[in-house]
């Protein structure tokens, strides 16, 4: 879409007419934005095509459509992350990595929905309701950045900013049939974000691109990352494009199932088709399960339930009853463990370190790695387990794939490349070592070249975007 603004083929007025059109129709039945920001976009559109009349110097972005997660300050817009606690706040100053993508010339659309707080791999809450799959309106697009995919994946924009501390870039990129980053804590700044990024949450938490396709994600990394002073796990970083030629040597070693979370077939079968795609491109890929996933999904569950409970349940002192059913259900999961004692959080901290160390070591020989996004496409609102190979899969337990690289601190990419028996789409997750986002996205555009498999969902296929 830029380039064909750039050559003004294109006018940056019709892309965001076309998008606001497509949004007016499809999201009605999707509830994916809570709030559009037609106006300003428009008047941002105006703009944009007087400095291509102008022959200005013109960003990476620039009249690009996009869209934020309702998790972000974006000035003027509404950031209430889902809860009524927060019902109407308006942010007053836009998050560093909004005003980096404005500066790139991008136009923003309005805010997506997401579940109560961001506690959910679904996304549904007490102010604006339930948000539906492009792909099977009876389904979830996954969460919590599930109003981001659903609006990406149905062409109502054409890209944005999703967060993830348990998967919730990565599982809505998987259920939508998009693309999604999780960078390395720090890579991408979290300054702006709510539920604020601290304590164990800044170890895990990140905030990261969504786009239909690995092209995309890479240009919205370069105009994202870079450090910022308010998030402490900051470091500048530059950035380090890979060669082909470079990206080729990089061995990659693929797992279809972590040995506890049974995967549906057509998962298993994604990771296979992925892994001799690449070879077939010419890396060398072996079978190879790391040791340690298990350990990496127990201390998950400590920083991010047990002690994401413990945070946020003291919000709701006296305000029970704006809890959504959603994030009561994780609360009452949090509450079931042990608190916390120092001592015992101090443990988590150490041995999360020495699973990072032993985890690390084994990615000296395979510094890219290939496995499932998710135990099961995406699922029928409110189902909380499923059967697969005779095994009952329970909620919390099927997203631990995308749950162990939060824990371990990896950078992780997820891009489409099969589909269910139901035709859903599955993606599969590229892991790569911290700081190193480039050789994943590299991986991933080679991924991409050689499965070509993004595919417009159903919903929005009879309607026409513009680029």
């Amino acid at each position: 879409m830029a380039e064909q603004i750039r050559k003004k083929q294109i006018s940056p007025v019709e892309l965001v007419g076309a998008h606001l059109a497509k949004i007016e129709k499809l999201n009605p039945i999707l509830n994916a934005f809570v709030q559009v920001d037609g106006e300003r976009a428009r008047r941002a559109a105006q703009d944009a095509e007087s400095a291509v009349l102008r022959q200005a110097r013109l960003g990476p972005l620039h009249g690009v459509p996009v869209s934020i997660k309702s998790s972000f300050n974006v000035a003027g817009l509404h950031c209430e992350a889902g809860t009524r606690l927060r019902a109407g706040f308006v942010a007053r100053q836009d998050a560093p990595l909004v005003t980096r993508l404005k500066n790139a010339g991008a136009i923003i659309l309005g805010t997506t929905n997401a579940p109560e707080l961001l506690m959910a791999w679904e996304t549904d809450n007490l102010i604006y309701g339930r948000t539906n799959s492009p792909w099977d309106l009876e389904r979830t697009p996954g969460g919590s950045s599930g109003g981001e995919a659903a609006a990406i994946a149905a062409g109502m924009s054409a890209g944005g900013v999703g967060s993830d501390g348990g998967g919730s870039i990565r599982v809505p990129a998987h259920f939508s049939g998009i693309c999604g980053l999780k960078p390395t804590p720090g890579r991408i700044p979290s300054t702006g974000h709510f539920p604020v990024s601290a304590g164990p949450f800044a170890s895990i938490g990140v905030v990261g691109p969504m786009a239909r396709t690995v092209v995309d994600l890479k240009v919205l990394f370069e105009v994202m990352q870079g450090p910022d002073t308010g998030d402490t796990n900051a470091a500048p970083v530059p950035l380090r494009w890979t060669s082909d030629d470079e990206s080729r040597r990089l061995r990659i070693g693929y797992f279809e199932n972590d040995g506890r979370t049974p995967v549906t077939a057509e998962t298993r079968a994604a990771v296979r088709t992925a892994a001799e795609a690449l070879r077939s491109a010419g890396f060398e890929v072996d079978p190879f399960r790391p040791q340690g996933l298990d350990e990496a999904r127990q201390l998950w569950w400590k920083y991010f339930v047990v002690a994401g409970g413990m945070l946020l349940g003291p919000m709701f002192g006296g305000r029970e009853s704006d809890l959504s059913p959603i994030l009561r259900e994780f609360l009452d999961w949090s509450s079931a463990q042990p608190a916390h004692t120092g001592r015992s959080l101090l443990d988590a901290w150490i041995r999360r370190d020495a699973a990072r160390a032993q985890f690390f070591a084994q990615m000296q020989r395979y510094p890219i790695l290939l496995c499932p996004a998710a135990a099961i496409p995406a699922f029928r609102h409110g189902e909380r387990s499923w059967q697969i190979e005779g095994k009952t899969v329970h909620y919390l337990d099927a997203w631990s794939y995308t749950e162990f690289f939060n824990l371990l601190g990896n950078p992780a990419a997820v891009i489409p490349v099969g589909q269910s028996a139901e035709g859903l789409p599955i993606g599969v997750q590229i892991v790569g070592r911290p700081w190193e986002e480039e050789q994943v996205l590299s991986v991933a555009t080679a991924l991409e070249r050689q499965c070509g498999v993004w595919r417009i969902p159903p919903l929005a296929s009879g309607i026409s975007t513009a680029g």
